[in-house]
């Protein structure tokens, strides 16, 4: 078990030598690139606003909820709303729902391709088809992710301002005083280094199963179910290790 870790691993690496190559024609790899932004930023706004609204109004509500006693000020609310929002909520619960959304779908395409044989036809066409096909998906999501995450954390925000709104379970007025104290840019920083080094993991390890993928339909389903499970495991540990190195 050990070993085949090691040699996936090491095909991981030779794999990504092969991705980060020099495009055959830069024309080529900027169309695929917009269209990717595309597909990955439009296809995925509606479920990350209905998931950072409902995301936002249950961490406002929970914490106006465990915050209850006349010694701590109103403005709490928003305040821990904000940091618990912008700092981990956003940018790793976005990050691995687009692991479901976005890497799924890239290990189902560069996978078809392989099982249906079109990148091999790219390999006798002389076309390296790890650059031709990742290299714009991986750069894609690169781009695209931490431009969502803004949009998750604007939403989620937003979500809160409604719960207090409807619930009053805080005048909105302290919730907008509390989003507002103390804010940092680093904060907003942070969390957008973070949602990049996901978007990198979560695109390559996708792009690698579905890449290396041998058989039928069957494996193509293992592999779509592989690349979710490492791509999130890594995302995890990595969550641990940047706030330790960041914070």
């Amino acid at each position: 078990m050990l070993f085949k870790g090691l040699v996936t691993i090491g095909d991981y690496f030779i794999f990504l030598k092969k991705v980060f190559s020099k495009p055959a024609k830069w024309s080529v790899f900027f169309k695929k690139l917009v269209f990717e932004m595309d597909t990955m930023g439009i296809g995925s706004m509606l479920i990350v606003s209905i998931v950072s609204v409902a995301m936002g109004s249950v961490i406002t509500l929970q914490t106006a909820l465990q915050i209850e006693s006349s010694w701590i000020p109103s403005w709490t609310v928003g305040f821990t709303a904000r940091t618990s929002i912008v700092m981990e909520l956003c940018p790793t619960i976005l990050s691995l729902l687009l692991v479901g959304n976005i890497g799924s779908r890239i290990t189902a395409e560069i996978g078809s391709m392989r099982v249906t044989e079109q990148i091999d036809a790219l390999e006798v066409m002389g076309i390296n088809p790890a650059s031709y096909l990742v290299l714009p998906k991986v750069s894609a999501s690169v781009i695209v992710n931490p431009v969502l995450c803004i949009f998750s954390i604007a939403f989620a925000l937003v979500g809160g301002f409604l719960t207090v709104w409807i619930t009053d379970c805080v005048s909105t007025y302290n919730y907008i005083d509390g989003l507002t104290y103390c804010f940092r840019v680093y904060d907003v920083i942070y969390a957008v280094t973070k949602t990049t080094i996901f978007a990198f993991v979560m695109s390559t390890v996708s792009s690698f199963y579905g890449y290396k993928i041998e058989g039928g339909a069957l494996e193509l389903g293992k592999a779509s179910t592989q690349g979710i499970i490492v791509s999130s495991f890594i995302i995890l540990i990595l969550n641990v290790v940047i706030t330790n190195l960041m914070l």
